[in-house]
């Protein structure tokens, strides 16, 4: 049986008892009644009343009509109600699709098409995005986050219009209960299925092992600042609620405020990507902040450059922790425990880490073949947190997920005599900016539709604050004239900001081989010259 001991001998924790996630908050009302949930924005939520609110919605859903095996979205930002809305939905086994808030509104309509959702929940951020989609979207009810001149309902008096009895419907640990989408090679996103076995079966093994950086206890306060839209906000909420900790949900992540929960809200844990930690502990007042009741900071999505770990060591006093994983495997597979974060620097440093309880790690070759110690190849993984599949895409899930349950990442890297694995490059031609997946194939999708552009090849080159930034490498129709502004901007109007290209060069003839395949690596050898290793 999984039972986490926190520092208090009543507080011990059954992991066991939570198959799914709809049994989280029925575990922990009657245990922890008046203890807080979630804080949003001055907004307290104990767990009685999150357990009550998620019955309340799960029976909204009902009244509309939703039945088990149905898809939501969310389009928004963060918030309190995201959480009370997706684990009400899993109390009836509905499936919950959260969108990126930041994407342009032909993806939101695409995403939300794609999932063929029967509800849209909308923030007030993005409420001119869902009106512009709305026509699009067919039958499907909006709801609103929070109350505003949309005239859509609002989601608090959608919600309190219902009952706060359990629907208590049968569910099994096998089904779906989250679909993220995450960009592909095709340029068209895809829905990875996560079901409650992928989310929460990890988390069972990781709280046997008893990791230090990984117990929680019933005074653990946690932050959660990275976007919902992602495994990484998602999940990171997921794993607050499941260990009975109290979430300090951020409605996006502003470098300027996380010092404000940290010393106003005595965060004891958060996860953030390098890039963020840069801005944060760049500010002015950094070095003032009270940070005693902080235990350990957990990263992810690229390594942390070792002078910027140490800047964050000596500020912020605390553990570190890599997490490398991505959205097909819940999110973290392997970390790089606080006791190899060496400030004086060593190989270790470099490494992506360990795998986790439970995670097998292997090494192939193009024919899927293992190989030894410290020769590079594509990273395979296996372990009860591979996604389910892709949604209605069995032909791109049989290439990610083979039959013998092994996942391909699309990393290059290697495992070292004693089991850790370093990522070298990426097998994929992905590009990861500030935590952001970017697909070439995508932004090259974009970019076309230019007057003026006649081909155009798509790199991620070294960027020093988010990692890596989108550079588009163009050939011009004849007669036309350079103008990589009008090119940003037209992407812009096509794809999400953070996606569409930040500079663009001009040549007179993409690089291709014999077969006609345009070759990134040669466009990409330049910027990154004279690097250990082609990833930031």
């Amino acid at each position: 049986m999984a039972l986490a001991t926190t520092n208090q001998p009543d507080q011990t924790i059954d992991f066991e008892a939570m198959r799914t996630l709809a049994d989280v908050p029925r575990y922990h009302a009657p245990r922890r009644p008046t203890a807080t949930a979630l804080v949003f924005e001055g907004r307290e939520t104990s767990f009685a009343q999150f357990d009550r609110r998620t019955s309340q919605a799960a029976q909204a859903l009902l009244a509309e009509g939703l039945k088990k095996g149905d898809r939501i979205a969310y389009l928004g930002k963060n918030s309190d109600h995201y959480f009370e809305l997706l684990f009400g939905a899993t109390k009836i086994g509905v499936v919950m699709a959260p969108i990126g808030w930041r994407l342009a509104p032909p993806e939101v309509a695409y995403i939300a098409g794609d999932a063929e959702a029967k509800m849209l929940f909308v923030g007030p951020e993005v409420v001119d995005c869902a009106i512009q989609i709305a026509p699009e979207l067919p039958g499907v009810k909006i709801v609103a986050m929070e109350a505003g001149p949309s005239g859509w309902p609002s989601f608090e008096a959608w919600r309190d219009g219902q009952p706060a009895q359990d629907p208590e419907l049968p569910l099994d640990e096998h089904e779906v209960a989250v679909q993220l989408y995450t960009s592909g090679t095709t340029g068209r996103p895809k829905g990875a299925m996560l079901s409650h076995l992928n989310i929460l079966g990890g988390r069972r093994k990781a709280a046997e092992a008893e990791m230090a950086w990984n117990r929680w206890g019933p005074d653990d306060i946690s932050l959660v600042a990275m976007p919902v839209g992602h495994i990484g906000g998602t999940g990171w909420g997921i794993v607050g609620l499941v260990n009975g900790a109290k979430g300090v949900v951020a409605r996006e992540f502003d470098p300027f405020k996380v010092l404000d929960f940290i010393e106003h809200d005595q965060i004891s844990k958060m996860f953030m990507v390098p890039a963020a930690l840069q801005i944060v502990v760049r500010q002015p007042r950094a070095r003032e902040v009270d940070y005693s009741r902080l235990k350990y900071i957990l990263y992810g999505a690229s390594p942390i450059p070792l002078d910027l770990l140490r800047e964050c060591m000596d500020i912020f006093g605390c553990g570190f922790c890599q997490q490398y994983g991505m959205t097909e495997t819940c999110g973290t597979i392997v970390y790089l425990p606080p006791e190899d974060h060496d400030p004086n620097g060593t190989p270790r440093m470099r490494a992506a880490g360990l795998p986790m309880p439970g995670v097998e790690l292997k090494v192939v070759d193009e024919a899927g073949v293992s190989l030894p110690a410290n020769a590079v190849g594509e990273v395979a993984v296996r372990s009860v947190s591979n996604m389910a599949g892709y949604w209605r895409l069995p032909e791109a899930t049989a290439a990610t997920v083979g039959d013998d349950g092994w996942l391909r990442t699309g990393d290059a890297g290697y495992l070292d005599e004693d089991g850790y694995l370093f990522i070298h490059d990426r097998v994929k031609d992905m590009i990861i900016s500030g935590a952001e997946n970017i697909y070439p194939a995508e932004v090259e999708s974009a970019v076309y539709g230019h007057p003026d552009v006649a081909e155009v090849a798509v790199i991620g080159v070294p960027d020093d604050v988010w990692g890596e930034a989108v550079k588009a490498i163009v050939v011009l129709k004849p007669g036309t004239a350079p103008d990589a502004e009008s090119i940003i901007a037209f992407a812009r109007s096509r794809i999400a900001a953070f996606k569409s290209p930040k500079t663009v060069d001009f040549i007179e003839a993409l690089p291709r081989n014999a077969s006609g395949k345009i070759l990134r690596r040669e466009l990409r050898e330049p910027y990154w010259a004279g690097r250990a290793r082609r990833v930031n």
